[in-house]
């Protein structure tokens, strides 16, 4: 049977634009080369078609590295995770006793933590087991699903940069989605990767000195030293949207992070930096896979 088709990325990302898809491909313009600075589960990368040239980067080597085993050895990959089930007790021994011995291995154990932990947080301290059969996606439908993505990455360069290396690197003309760390945030919860205050600073300043050189969105929490340092900027405006924060099978239990709490609708607000007229900007529409057996978007979590 033909593996059914679904646009979303292959990890559960904190921090992720799962929720804001539909508002941000709306602001983007139409290009031929797109770059994701920090690509993280690269939701808008798998929710828009691929243009000629396409680059994700992250610092992150566990995660670019478990990206590149599914571009070019997803059938090894799937191979290992055939017949593991999700698990608490597994998660437990993944996390903290299994030593990978290549990078085939450091994919396995990277792709199956990020799909049974609580919100796919990967930051060891904080990496609990959050897997529930209601609303996690099954490990049957990990093969179909992660076949579908290295389709998606067969024409996409992925790189392990510093940003401003990237950005230097980068011939003219791509345009570029932007997504950091927020401003005032505890990325220590959340991220193996630090990002300084002084590189929210180093970013503006980089991206001012290439202003000609590429157009952008940056996506960020509003707050006024980001209003300040990237006032030089065509538009900065308030989104909002609607998003849910986790969910599990062990809701009716005790509702500690580490057993996996219930899940709620909340908002969430940003804004949108471009050095371009988003009012101007004709828009991208969601790439729209459907299941064999459905007539709707077929939606994973």
């Amino acid at each position: 049977m033909a593996p059914k088709k679904i646009n979303n990325s292959p990890f559960r990302y904190p921090g992720g634009k799962f929720y804001a898809r539909k508002l941000i491909l709306e602001s983007i313009p139409k290009h031929e080369k797109y770059c994701e600075v920090f690509a993280g589960g690269a939701s808008i990368f798998f929710a828009k078609s691929s243009v000629s040239q396409n680059v994700l980067n992250d610092l992150d080597f566990e995660l670019v590295n478990c990206y590149r085993i599914i571009k070019d050895n997803v059938e090894d990959l799937i191979y290992l995770l055939n017949g593991i089930p999700a698990t608490k007790e597994l998660h437990s021994y993944y996390k903290n006793e299994y030593q990978p011995t290549n990078n085939l291995e450091r994919a396995f154990r990277y792709y199956y933590l990020n799909r049974t932990s609580y919100s796919g947080i990967m930051k060891t301290a904080n990496c609990y087991f959050g897997y529930g059969d209601k609303y996690s996606m099954r490990p049957e439908n990990w093969p179909n699903h992660l076949r579908t993505c290295s389709e998606k990455l067969s024409n996409a360069k992925l790189e392990c940069l510093d940003f401003e290396e990237l950005l230097y690197d980068l011939e003219e003309d791509f345009f570029l989605f932007i997504d950091p760390p927020y401003f005032n945030a505890d990325q220590d919860k959340f991220y193996n990767c630090m990002f300084s205050k002084e590189d929210h600073y180093r970013l503006a300043r980089t991206l001012k000195k290439l202003n000609n050189k590429f157009k952008f969105l940056i996506t960020y929490d509003d707050c006024d030293e980001i209003r300040e340092i990237y006032s030089w900027c065509n538009d900065i405006l308030n989104k909002e949207w609607n998003y849910t924060i986790a969910r599990t099978d062990d809701q009716k239990r005790n509702l500690k992070l580490s057993d996996g709490h219930i899940g709620k609708r909340e908002k969430g607000k940003e804004i949108f930096i471009t050095n371009y007229l988003q009012t101007e900007v004709e828009g991208l529409k969601q790439e729209k896979y459907y299941s064999d057996n459905m007539n709707q978007p077929l939606l994973t979590f």
